[in-house]
């Protein structure tokens, strides 16, 4: 995840058809949820199905093949004097065995979704490098969406659902010591040491 800076350099790495019409549509589907058991307790994310149709089905597929179980939290990136403001990510961290092609890129000018306090959202490189790993938001990140206005790399990340249940477990694992080494010497300083095991992700039923 290619997240140089904490203000957008350090924080900067379908469904079937339904005949219904659009507002209808909405409140006739439910939003799936998905449970995260943590080390340091248990996350529940809504997730943005009709929104973000492509980032949810590609995260539910990470989900329902079992492939976050055992993954972990290995990063916390705080924003400086704000020590429980910025983001903790995780996932499989490359490892190719696990991971399935990257997906297009769903910006949040399309999707309508911002980068709030909860929000979860897909890292990546450049826009549709996509994958698993994932970050969760701990206060709004508006330098997260995306920005044609913006030099260089603005097409912002690809917001898909909201933590709906658990903050206090997201802000516990974004104040844990950061001392681990870093492979990105950007990210120095935001290596989880020990990372926080994802005991389990299960959709809620």
């Amino acid at each position: 995840m290619n997240l140089q800076r904490l203000g957008r350099r350090d924080v900067l790495a379908g469904a079937g058809a339904v005949l219904a019409q659009p507002s209808a549509l909405s409140a006739q589907v439910a939003k799936p949820q998905v449970v995260v058991q943590t080390g340091k307790g248990v996350i529940v994310l809504e997730l943005e199905q009709s929104k973000a149709p492509i980032t949810v089905a590609n995260f539910l597929r990470y989900v329902d093949k079992g492939r976050y179980n055992g993954a972990s939290f290995d990063r916390a990136a705080r924003a400086p004097a704000a020590y429980l403001t910025g983001l903790i990510e995780g996932g499989l961290q490359g490892d190719p065995a696990k991971l399935f092609k990257p997906i297009a890129h769903e910006s949040t000018l399309t999707t309508g979704l911002a980068h709030q306090d909860g929000t979860i959202s897909m890292a990546r490189d450049t826009p549709g490098t996509a994958t698993a790993d994932f970050f969760i938001c701990s206060g709004p990140a508006p330098y997260l969406d995306a920005n044609p206005k913006a030099a260089g790399d603005n097409a912002g990340y690809a917001a898909f659902g909201a933590v709906v249940e658990g903050m206090d477990v997201v802000r516990a694992i974004l104040a844990l010591p950061t001392t681990g080494v870093a492979l990105n010497p950007a990210m120095q300083g935001q290596i989880l040491d020990p990372p926080v095991p994802i005991v389990s992700m299960k959709r809620r039923t």
